[in-house]
Parts: C-alpha cells; sequence; structure tokens
C-alpha cells in the first residue's frame, strides 16, 4: 500500500515526503458469521492508519488514500482468499 501510494504521488509531482502505515489485526467473536456467506466462524479485521507527511492538500490525501485502497495486495486480502492443498 505505501509503495502504491508513493509511486502515484511520485507520477503526479505532489510533496508527498513519507508514508506510515500502521496495521491493526482482530478477531470479531460476537459477530461470528452474522454477516458473512461462508462458514468461516470468526470474522478477522485488518485496521489501518496511513500517515502520510508532506504539504498535501486535503484533496490529494483523500486521493492518495483512495489509491492505496486498489493496491494489488489490498485487494486480495479485501476480496477474501481461497486456500486449497493437493498433494503430489
Amino acid at each position: 500500500m505505501s509503495m502504491t501510494i508513493a509511486l502515484y504521488a511520485r507520477r503526479q509531482k505532489w510533496p508527498l515526503q513519507a508514508v506510515e502505515i500502521r496495521l491493526h489485526h482482530s478477531r470479531d467473536h460476537a459477530k461470528d458469521c452474522e454477516n458473512c456467506m461462508t462458514n468461516k466462524t470468526v470474522l478477522d479485521e485488518i485496521h489501518s492508519e496511513v500517515k502520510l507527511e508532506g504539504a498535501l492538500s486535503q484533496e490529494q490525501r483523500d486521493k492518495l488514500l483512495q489509491v492505496g485502497g486498489r493496491c494489488p495486495v489490498h485487494q486480495t486480502l479485501s476480496s477474501g482468499i481461497r486456500i486449497t492443498a493437493v498433494a503430489v
């Protein structure tokens, strides 16, 4: 996410000096699959805090957060992951 944000800002020639991302993982046992479509019994949540340093306007900050949400890793994690195992 930070690489995607930095690359976009560089291409736009925006004054981004640094990106810091902190992630917090939690599981919501109280809502066990209340809103999910699978048989999963624990809901995982990743909360991210994105710190953008530089003389950026609010519009630029909003756009950078939006772009960061479209990074490949973010897309993969938010779409759900199916893992299959095959014996070879």
